[in-house]
């Protein structure tokens, strides 16, 4: 038995909870898998998974078996990386969590230039708007935008900025009372994002909690609905910018003070960077520098 890619697909099931899913990644049958698994456990001595037909859970032992593995995998990852770096080759591969309308627009754009420069270095994204625990996933990295810091577990390397917009389409506004401070947000129909950290309190001027007729997990499925003139939306401007500049939507309240969102890569922190990740991230703070500078050359 190889005992490294046993102990690699024991915590990918963990991750994933589903044999089918870690068979399809490493493309090999379900029933191998469980094989794997289960010559694992008899080499241990000890079950590591409760199994049912409905769900994977992991036993006491797995639980503290689970942290070792990670912690073996991860110092053979760094071992192969100082040699990558030594010899000047990034190459493996990298999985990266992303914001799903980001990762549809600008990242991309960002990521097939990437792949252009670095053909060795596989990327495995994975799109999705709630809230990931990157440790606890499996990623390397993932892109996020935040108006807050993240904790010290992570390091987020800053790569460009936006801004909230609080977006309404004109046949809204004309069949609705007038909005000129943020309290009158409180009489209109405001939509709210599940993911948003305030939830149904937008940080408007000193903040104003809001209510309306449409949650959602998608921004865009929301600015679709503020494009039908239904409702007011708090949307980031890489979402609703294309309406704003279309005349779709108008932007309402644009002088009062609203946060700041930082788009940040987000990493684990560890002693060794790989080489693969490394590259990645520098090329994303070019990649963003060059955007913005072109940006403002285009509006000089």
């Amino acid at each position: 038995m190889d005992k490294l890619r046993a102990m690699a697909l024991f915590v990918r099931l963990a991750e994933l909870r589903s044999f089918t899913r870690v068979a399809d990644e490493y493309g090999a049958s379900r029933s191998m898998i469980s094989k794997e698994i289960q010559r694992l456990e008899d080499s241990l001595g000890a079950r590591l998974l409760q199994r049912s037909t409905r769900r994977l859970q992991l036993t006491e032992v797995g639980q503290g078996y689970l942290r070792r593995c990670r912690e073996i995998l991860l110092k053979l990852d760094d071992a192969e990386s100082y040699v990558q770096e030594l010899q000047g080759r990034p190459r493996g591969k990298l999985r990266i969590n992303a914001p799903m309308a980001l990762g549809n627009g600008e990242l991309a754009r960002l990521f097939v230039a990437f792949m252009q420069v670095y053909p060795d270095i596989e990327l495995d994204i994975h799109l999705s708007d709630e809230p990931v625990d990157l440790i606890e996933q499996g990623f390397d990295l993932g892109f996020r935008a935040a108006s807050a810091p993240f904790d010290s577990a992570y390091v987020g390397r800053p790569l460009t900025h936006f801004h909230y917009r609080i977006c309404a389409a004109p046949s809204y506004l004309a069949a609705h009372s007038a909005i000129t401070n943020a309290e009158d947000l409180r009489d209109h129909n405001c939509f709210v994002y599940n993911y948003f950290r305030g939830k149904n309190l937008w940080p408007v001027g000193n903040g104003v909690a809001v209510r309306g007729s449409l949650k959602a997990n998608s921004t865009p499925f929301l600015m679709e609905a503020i494009r039908e003139g239904v409702g007011i939306g708090f949307i980031p401007d890489f979402v609703c910018a294309p309406a704003l500049e279309a005349g779709e939507v108008v932007e309402v309240l644009a002088d009062v003070p609203r946060p700041q969102l930082t788009l940040y890569a987000l990493y684990p922190a560890r002693e060794f960077v790989p080489p693969k990740l490394q590259c990645c991230v520098e090329f994303a703070v070019r990649w963003f520098q060059r955007q913005q500078q072109s940006t403002v050359a285009a509006n000089d």
